[in-house]
């Protein structure tokens, strides 16, 4: 029988914290530049709120539904709500993927 493919959470979760969060804001920078109709060369600032970048609470539910189905994670609502910019989620979601798994 092949190995199983490895999947995209399981490759996060066995890299170092620094990559880690390496590889997570470049998710969520991506879809947020998706969201947003920014060009790949735009610079998207980190620590500004999402809501100062023009994104809608409308907009960062369909964002923390795409990155839950990405990153097999439960993201509560209250996250980009408390803590909204995307340092501050990228350690939230490094803390959620370091965690070790709940069974």
């Amino acid at each position: 029988m092949p190995p199983a493919e490895i999947t995209l959470p399981q490759r996060l979760r066995d890299l170092p914290r620094t990559e880690l969060a390496d590889e997570i804001e470049t998710l969520v920078v991506g879809k947020l530049k998706d969201v947003l109709l920014m060009d790949d060369s735009e610079e998207l600032p980190v620590d500004i709120s999402y809501f100062d970048l023009g994104l809608t609470s409308l907009r960062l539910t369909e964002i923390r539904q795409s990155l839950e189905q990405l990153l097999d994670l439960s993201i509560n609502v209250n996250v980009l709500f408390n803590e909204p910019t995307v340092s501050h989620l990228v350690d939230h979601l490094v803390d959620a993927l370091s965690a070790p798994p709940t069974r």
